[in-house]
C-alpha cells in the first residue's frame, strides 16, 4: 500500500475490482455495510446449532459448519458475482430439517443431511444450465416489486417479534407485547434509528445498533461475556457425513424430502435475490445483471454446507440492512464473509448483539423495502390481486417461498380472467403447476 510512486494501493485495487466508484459508493461505506449485514445476521451462528441440535447433531460442529458455509457463500457472492448479498443457512428450512424430517418422520439426521446434499447437487445442476436464471427473468416486473416489498414486511414482522413488540396470542394470533424488560431496548433502538435516518445521518442503522448494545450493557439487560476468545469447535462429528449416507435415500418418502429441500431453497433464494436487487437498484429492464453468477454462488455454498454439516444455505434477507446503509458492491459481502470467519474465534462477543439489538434494524429496513409497492399497478386488479397475495403471504405464512407461491398461482388465473393470458410468459404457466405441486407436497 505504501510502495513506490505509481504503485497501485490496496484501496485502488478494491475500487477497481468491485467497480465501487461506478456504483457511487466508497470503500469505508462498503466495509461498514458488510459489518452491518453481519451484525444483522450473526444470530444464525447461535440459532442454527440450536435448531439442528434438536435433531441430534453436535451443536459445536454445526456452529463451525454454519460459519464456514456462510463465509464461503459470501466470498463467492462478493468476489465472483460482485453483489452485496450475504449467504447463510436459511431459517425455516432448518426447522423443516429437524422437526418435520428428523423428529416427525423419525429419519436420522445423517440421512437428512444426505438429502440436503442430493438436493444441492440437483440445485447446482439446474443452475449451471441456467434454468433458475430463466425462471427469475420470466417473473413480471410488478411481481418482482411485490416480492421486494413482501420481504420487507416479512423481515419487519421478524423484527417486531424478536424485539417483543408483538407476541403470539391464542385469541387473535398476534397481539401487542408487554413493554417491559428488554423490549425497551428495541423501542429505544427503533426511535433512535428512525431519528437518525430522518436526519439523514450516514450509517444511522449501524449507529442505532451500537447505541442499543451499549444501553443494554449499561442497564444490565445485556451481560458482558466472561471470555472474549474461544477455539473453533471441531467439525469432525458432521464433516462429510452426508456422503456416507447418500445410499440411505431409497424410499419415496425420502425422495419427497429431497424435493422439498430443493423447492423451498430454490424459491426462497430466487425471491430473496430479486427483492434485494430491487432494493439496491440493480434491476435493468426487469432483469438482474450477473444473476447466473449469483445463483451459482449460493448453490455452491449450499453444496459445501451439506458436506460441512448444515442445512441448506441461501441468500439472506438481512443483507438488506447492509444495502440500506449504502452497500452496493461485492466488497460488502466479502467483509461479511471475513467476519463470519472471525466469528468462529470470537463467538462470546456475539452474545452482546441480542435480538433486541437487531430488531430495530430489521423493522427500519422493512420500511425501506416496502417503498417498492409504489411501482405496482394497483389500479389493475389482475396485477393487484397476485401482488397483494405475495405482500401479505410472506409475513403471514412466515415464509418467502409460500408467499411467492400464492402470488404466482394467482397470477395466470387473474391475467386470463382479464383476457391478457397471451401476455403471460410460458414459464409462468409452468410455475403455476410447479407451485401447486409444491404446496401439495408441503401438506401431505
Amino acid at each position: 500500500m505504501f510502495g513506490k510512486k505509481g504503485d497501485i494501493t490496496l484501496k485502488e485495487k478494491l475500487v477497481s475490482y468491485f467497480g465501487i466508484d461506478e456504483l457511487g459508493s466508497t470503500v469505508p461505506r462498503e466495509i461498514l455495510a458488510g459489518f452491518t449485514t453481519f451484525i444483522s445476521m450473526a444470530y444464525i451462528l447461535f440459532v442454527n446449532p440450536s435448531v439442528l441440535g434438536a435433531s441430534g447433531m453436535d451443536k459445536g460442529a454445526v456452529f463451525t459448519a454454519t460459519a464456514l458455509a456462510s463465509a464461503l457463500g459470501c466470498f463467492l457472492m462478493g468476489l465472483f458475482a460482485k453483489y452485496p448479498i450475504a449467504t447463510a443457512p436459511a431459517l425455516g428450512i432448518n426447522a423443516f430439517f429437524t422437526y418435520s424430517v428428523c423428529i416427525g418422520m423419525k429419519i436420522p439426521w445423517q440421512t437428512a443431511l444426505a438429502g440436503v446434499f442430493v438436493a444441492s447437487v440437483i440445485f447446482l445442476f439446474i443452475t449451471i444450465f441456467k434454468l433458475r436464471e430463466l425462471i427469475i427473468d420470466a417473473i413480471p416486473a410488478n411481481l418482482k416489486y411485490a416480492i421486494s416489498a413482501g420481504i420487507g414486511l416479512f423481515i419487519a414482522f421478524i423484527g417486531l417479534e424478536d424485539g417483543g413488540v408483538i407476541v403470539a396470542d391464542k385469541s387473535t394470533i398476534v397481539s401487542l407485547g408487554h413493554f417491559a424488560g428488554t423490549t425497551w431496548l428495541t423501542i429505544f433502538g427503533l426511535v433512535l434509528t428512525a431519528i437518525l435516518l430522518v436526519k439523514r445521518v450516514p450509517g444511522g442503522i449501524f449507529i442505532g445498533m451500537v447505541a442499543t448494545s451499549i444501553l443494554g450493557i449499561v442497564t444490565g439487560m445485556i451481560k458482558l461475556p466472561t471470555t472474549f476468545v474461544s477455539a473453533a469447535p471441531s467439525l469432525k462429528p458432521t464433516f462429510l457425513v452426508a456422503l456416507k449416507h447418500v445410499g440411505d435415500i431409497n424410499t419415496m418418502q425420502l425422495f419427497v424430502v429431497v424435493l422439498t429441500f430443493l423447492l423451498v431453497t430454490f424459491f426462497d433464494t430466487a425471491g430473496t435475490l430479486v427483492g434485494l436487487a430491487q432494493q439496491a437498484g440493480f434491476m435493468k429492464d426487469n432483469k438482474m445483471p450477473r444473476v447466473g453468477k449469483a445463483l451459482l454462488s449460493d448453490s455452491t455454498a449450499m453444496l459445501a454446507g451439506s458436506l460441512l454439516g448444515t442445512s441448506p444455505v441461501g441468500a439472506y434477507v438481512e443483507s438488506s440492512a447492509g444495502i440500506a446503509v449504502g452497500g452496493r458492491s461485492g466488497l460488502t459481502a466479502v467483509t461479511t464473509g471475513l467476519l463470519f470467519i472471525f466469528g468462529v474465534f470470537f463467538s462470546p462477543l456475539l452474545s452482546v448483539v441480542t435480538s433486541q439489538v437487531t430488531a430495530p434494524a430489521l423493522i427500519i429496513v422493512g420500511v425501506l423495502m416496502a417503498q417498492s409497492m409504489k411501482h405496482i399497478e394497483w389500479e389493475k386488479m389482475e396485477i393487484a390481486i397476485p401482488s397483494f397475495l405475495i405482500l401479505l403471504g410472506m409475513p403471514l405464512t412466515y415464509s418467502i417461498s409460500d408467499g411467492l407461491a400464492l402470488g404466482i398461482i394467482a397470477y395466470p388465473v387473474t391475467m386470463i380472467a382479464a383476457k391478457r393470458g397471451k401476455e403471460v410468459h410460458p414459464i409462468m404457466y409452468l410455475l403455476f403447476f410447479v407451485f401447486l405441486g409444491f404446496l401439495w407436497i408441503l401438506n401431505i
